[in-house]
């Protein structure tokens, strides 16, 4: 950091500071916006960790980045801000940021800094570009001549890029490539090189968004690169001691996802493919050869959760770590070499490294007898598409609650934040997500309850936190509808019932258009659009029919206009005014029954005394369902209905849980008085 600590005493305080932020965004202040400002200010000074809920337009982003700042500039610090959305980084970075920074100058003496960080493939590799394996990777052969014209195309179009780009950062790529492109231009963490050793590492984009994260005093990056800087035990962010996670309803999904390793027959092919290059042709034909034999065994395999090692794969297993230690012994420790040479043997070892480290996490797997102790899953999938369908093994984290109370509320004071993190009207459901105590037994009100993850004993060493709801500017009971069709048959498995269409088409009518139709599935949202089509006088759009960015333009673009479609939308979309005053959501979102990992978690839970069912499926559930009928009220001057036409949320037990996780609305049954409001709405 370039300053040295300011005394807090002679900085002023974090409400004239919000006064000044939210005069330079052109906003008004909130009283939510300052109950959480206030909060996330004595967060900072206690060390206490802090949840807070903040409907949409409380401003909750200047309610953390004011007291951020001030704290980074006091202590002469960093602070980290996590997102989970591209469009909240760049929301952050290119607009927020900005404006605060220029306002807040002349009350701080300096202008706060700030950077934005990703994990290093999102950046363009100048070596990689440039070098020897300019072109198709194996992994990404590619006999349609068509496909490889396309590629090169677009590599081309990259070259072009990187002589204007001054970030090297794939989202500034206007308009996007395909990951297997990508992947020609970019390498991991483990692929590269590293700047001493790179012919270009002078002027690497990642190095350099690195070196200007570390001098910065906010840093925005995402939840993949904060898990894997908690989690991997390597540093990439720059020392901190707060980390604020917005769009934190996210975080568990997205820690999982890094913490998830996969191998296939294929990816062995590609690492023996390397390796021939570097050491003698019977180690790396050894390598392909155990590749071979465990994808003939995987191919013999149900797709399926393993509940033990099936004795063929464990066979594999075995013989395919052997195969890998015995090539990482052939390659040899580092040595000096030509950069061309050393980028191989550096793919080649990261490979490697992958293979060995996924195939010891899967042969102990098992160790543990009872499944509810495990700390992995492990199940065996197919992937690709229809022409060439191939096995990949899976393992992923049991739960991660215990690696994040850890190696994140263990080290920093944390502040999450979102829309969505009441669930069932309390924050437990997340905070054991979280691996943190139940609310009342991190204030020290009451002793600990087990319900999934959590310990079933008291423990005095839990992080403490507190959980704030700050409300919503809006008047939901005023402003909004909550149907819930109860008078429907429950849904079946054979796509949407008769009855279900003929509800659809009449809502839609009365709406005249401006719907959000959200559906549990991609096959449910077509059916849905091929059927009713040709009945409603208004416009229809699908998910699948363009880019889904354009179809949600030409939906707030035009009143009449409704859009259906499935998971990125029910959380993707903000369009405020007129074109949205319907949000139709055909069933409970409750996760595939034959999902592996939420089955495994949803036993485990069980297994422990709690109660599975509702610690997994139905929080997963009832955090979708608050997501998707958030999208009913993006403004102040927005009304309207949110339409739920499975009457399990009236008649099942869990109804009351998903149902109190939704915003308040007014909430009725009647399928009359609803059609008559939104004929009011669009002036019928």
């Amino acid at each position: 950091m370039a300053a040295a600590p300011v005394s807090t005493r002679d900085l002023p305080g974090v409400a004239e500071l919000l006064e000044a932020a939210v005069k330079a965004v052109g906003g008004t202040r909130r009283e939510g916006q300052d109950r959480m400002a206030d909060a996330v200010r004595r967060a900072l000074v206690t060390g206490e960790h802090l949840a807070v809920q903040a409907g949409t337009g409380t401003g909750k982003s200047l309610a953390y980045l004011v007291p951020a700042i001030r704290h980074a500039i006091a202590k002469d610090t960093t602070v980290v801000i996590s997102t989970a959305t591209i469009a909240l980084q760049r929301q952050l970075v290119d607009r927020d940021l900005p404006r605060v920074a220029k306002a807040l100058k002349p009350l701080l003496g300096r202008a706060p800094t700030f950077a934005i960080l990703k994990g290093r493939r999102n950046y363009l590799c100048l070596n990689k570009l440039h070098g020897p394996e300019d072109g198709v990777d194996p992994e990404d052969e590619l006999f349609d001549p068509f496909q490889v014209s396309a590629m090169g195309r677009a590599i081309k179009r990259i070259h072009d890029w990187a002589d204007d780009t001054e970030t090297g950062d794939r989202d500034e790529l206007v308009p996007g490539v395909p990951d297997n492109v990508w992947r020609q231009v970019s390498v991991s963490a483990r692929e590269c090189l590293g700047a001493a050793k790179c012919p270009v590492g002078d002027e690497c984009f990642a190095e350099r968004a690195r070196h200007e994260a570390g001098r910065a005093d906010i840093v925005v990056t995402n939840h993949a690169l904060l898990a894997i800087d908690a989690m991997e035990g390597r540093q990439v962010l720059p020392d901190h001691d707060v980390v604020v996670i917005d769009e934190a309803h996210e975080l568990v999904d997205r820690v999982t996802g890094v913490a998830t390793a996969e191998l296939s027959a294929g990816a062995v092919a590609v690492a023996a493919r390397r390796l021939g290059k570097l050491v003698d042709q019977a180690v790396a034909d050894r390598l392909a050869e155990a590749g071979d034999g465990l994808g003939a065994v995987l191919d013999d395999l149900p797709p399926a959760r393993w509940e033990s090692m099936p004795q063929a794969a464990a066979g594999a297993l075995t013989m395919l770590a052997n195969a890998a230690a015995e090539a990482k012994s052939a390659m040899g420790g580092e040595r000096r070499e030509d950069p061309d040479a050393a980028v191989g043997r550096k793919l080649a070892q990261a490979a490697l490294d992958e293979i060995t480290e996924t195939t010891t996490r899967l042969l102990g797997a098992f160790e543990e007898p009872d499944p509810a102790k495990r700390r992995d899953v492990v199940w065996l999938a197919e992937q690709g598409p229809e022409s060439s369908r191939h096995k990949v093994l899976h393992v992923a984290p049991l739960w991660v609650g215990g690696l994040l109370r850890e190696r994140l509320f263990g080290r920093a004071t944390v502040v999450l934040t979102s829309a969505t993190l009441t669930l069932g009207g309390t924050f437990d459901a997340l905070a054991r997500q979280w691996g943190l105590p139940p609310e009342k037994a991190a204030s020290g009100k009451a002793d600990p309850q087990t319900s999934g993850e959590t310990d079933p004993v008291p423990d005095p060493d839990a992080p403490r936190w507190t959980g704030l709801d700050v409300g919503s500017p809006f008047a939901h009971a005023k402003s909004g509808i909550l149907y819930v069709a109860r008078r429907l048959p429950p849904p079946g498995r054979d796509g949407l019932p008769p009855a279900y269409l003929d509800e659809i088409a009449a809502l839609v009518e009365a709406a005249g258009g401006r719907t959000l139709g959200l559906f549990s599935s991609m096959r449910a949202a077509k059916q849905a659009t091929e059927a009713l089509r040709g009945r409603l006088s208004t416009p229809l759009l699908c998910q699948g029919d363009d880019s889904t960015m354009l179809l949600v333009k030409r939906f707030a673009e035009d009143e009449a206009t409704s859009l259906f479609g499935t998971l990125s939308l029910w959380q993707g979309v903000d369009v405020p005014g007129p074109s949205l005053s319907l949000v139709i959501i055909d069933r409970i979102p409750f996760p595939r029954p034959d999902d592996p990992l939420i089955t495994a978690r949803q036993k485990a839970a069980d297994a422990r005394g709690g109660n599975g069912f509702l610690t997994v499926s139905a929080t997963h559930a009832a955090l979708l369902l608050a997501q998707g009928a958030g999208r009913l009220l993006r403004g102040t001057d927005d009304r309207g209905v949110v339409a739920i036409l499975d009457p399990r949320l009236a008649t099942a037990r869990y109804g009351s849980f998903l149902r109190a996780s939704l915003p308040p609305f007014w909430p009725t049954e009647d399928r009359e008085v609803v059609l008559g409001a939104l004929r009011r709405l669009r002036g019928a």
